[in-house]
């Protein structure tokens, strides 16, 4: 299997899409404002304490009050707590944590009311991002993730994954990192670090040692209060942190300063494979010269079509996620009615691990497949479901069908679930239902041009439009785009668009910013 990360950095956004043999598994969105929160550390101020629930709302500057269980607290919150206090203290001199003495554990039992009290600052790490009507949820066990290792302050154990199943591997790298590890710090060493040499883990637990000494100096010049004083990597750095592995054969990016990035850190994790980093600068859109668009038009929505006619429903509730298995239209099989069922329901299973990785859903999924009288069938789709999901990253368990034949599948949920909205609003009508007509296109298109060229002075712009309207402005030796290059100048260029609506249109300038030329008229 080869793996390819492909990344549309536009202005306003920035999309990430993993494909797995040229099939799309994983997307991500998300505005260039927006940062990705989970990992990122605040100083907080604790602003309601809730005895009833053993948890307190913390102000860590979001619309809503983030979220503390007592439980995750951690052991070691006396010992965070009392250098807290030492850090804060002495403005100028920073307190060295290898000098910090291990206070006892807080007892499991306890309450939150012995331990915080109201308008007390504490140093927290969100776990779970805002979702819906909750706030983030956040934890104060603080932990530094890289490749190899996760390094937390005040624990001094090494943990070793245990999808490393050698015990001679696990004992060795337990010592290792035994020795190299500086006093009040515990680490956990990740699946990735089988084999690997001591020089790689020593380079990348210096790199964590400083992101820990970053954010603690920031916790000390820290004026007003909340403050982030720890920011997760960008979301295309922490993607690949998760997913990089020697099945990658290319990671596409379209903008110099995102691939530059990029390209350092598989500098530093991988020096061998720097050469799959490439910048892309063809004419097409990216997304639309790797066949992404197309697959996320037919991936997201309601209804996905599968195999010979077969489809999903998926439907989201506050509460969960229902999915319910068609046969749609089908021709009916030569085997019978039994081992139709179990034909639709095993591509189902295969449709459905993708869409969990590609929406990102979480919570409760509840799938309703189609009835299946014999037991091995049943068994024979619980195990393909199984296997289907063993790629996926995020926790998951999956029961076996229940006499309804219902199956039950719970997954990890760290932020909202994504999704697209695949529906196109008539960018000419706008939802008013009468267009003029469509012949006339061409001709609109030529007056913006002029007002570009001619009122505005912008020589050079390229203009985006659908894909069955650039063949027709393309075709013929005298085409229409020839016939505007020698009226208005030759910087004009049309691109054709998959991302756009048949009667939609998009100009970029030189410097690839949208220039907005859109304007509804009332139809009469």
């Amino acid at each position: 299997m080869t793996s390819e990360l492909v990344v549309d950095v536009q202005p306003k956004d920035i999309s990430i899409a993993l494909l797995e043999d040229k099939n799309l598994v994983e997307f991500q969105q998300e505005g260039r404002s927006a940062s990705f929160s989970v990992g990122n550390i605040y100083l907080g101020r604790v602003k309601k304490l809730m005895p009833g629930l053993n948890a307190c709302f913390v102000d860590v500057g979001y619309e809503r009050d983030a979220f503390l269980h007592y439980l995750d607290l951690g052991p070691q919150f006396h010992s965070y707590q009392k250098y807290l206090k030492q850090v804060l203290s002495d403005r100028k001199k920073l307190y060295p944590i290898s000098k910090a003495t291990s206070l006892p554990d807080i007892d499991k039992e306890g309450s939150i009311s012995n331990i915080l009290q109201t308008g007390q600052e504490v140093m927290v790490q969100i776990v779970k991002e805002p979702i819906s009507t909750k706030g983030p949820r956040l934890t104060c066990e603080l932990s530094f993730a890289g490749r190899y290792l996760v390094l937390i302050p005040f624990n001094d154990k090494v943990s070793v994954s245990q999808k490393i199943k050698s015990s001679e591997e696990r004992a060795r790298l337990k010592q290792l990192l035994q020795s190299i590890k500086p006093k009040n710090f515990g680490i956990i060493v990740r699946t990735v670090a089988e084999g690997k040499r001591v020089a790689e883990l020593d380079a990348e637990l210096k790199v964590l040692l400083k992101h820990w000494e970053e954010c603690i100096e920031k916790v000390q010049k820290a004026s007003k209060l909340p403050a982030l004083v720890y920011e997760e990597t960008s979301r295309t750095v922490a993607l690949l942190r998760d997913l990089f592995s020697p099945s990658f054969e290319n990671i596409y990016i379209n903008d110099e300063a995102v691939f530059n990035e990029v390209k350092d850190y598989v500098t530093l994790i991988a020096p061998d494979r720097t050469n799959i980093v490439k910048l892309y600068t063809g004419k097409l859109p990216i997304f639309d010269n790797f066949a992404i668009t197309k697959q996320i038009k037919s991936s997201f929505g309601k209804t996905i079509s599968y195999k010979n006619g077969a489809y999903l429903i998926i439907e989201h509730t506050e509460a969960l996620h229902v999915v319910d298995v068609n046969s749609g239209n089908r021709s009916k099989s030569n085997t019978g009615q039994e081992a139709n069922a179990l034909d639709v329901n095993l591509g189902a299973a295969d449709e459905l691990a993708r869409q969990l990785r590609l929406r990102d859903m979480g919570g409760i999924i509840v799938v309703d497949f189609i009835d299946m009288n014999l037991a091995e069938n049943r068994q024979k789709l619980y195990e393909r479901m199984c296997q289907n999901m063993q790629k996926d990253r995020a926790k998951h368990n999956i029961l076996p069908l229940s006499k309804f034949g219902l199956m039950q599948i719970t997954r990890q949920r760290v932020r909202p679930a994504m999704d697209v909205n695949t529906a196109e609003t008539c960018p000419t009508c706008f939802g008013k239902g009468t267009i003029k007509p469509s012949i006339l296109f061409t001709d609109t298109l030529e007056s913006k041009i002029d007002y570009l060229v001619n009122k505005l002075g912008i020589k050079k712009f390229t203009l985006h439009i659908h894909p069955y309207v650039a063949a027709f402005v393309n075709q013929g030796i005298f085409s229409l785009k020839r016939q505007w290059q020698m009226k208005y100048g030759f910087g004009i260029k049309v691109i054709p668009s998959q991302k756009l609506a048949f009667l939609q249109y998009e100009f970029y300038d030189s410097k690839g910013e949208e220039i907005d030329m859109k304007e509804e008229i009332e139809i009469k």
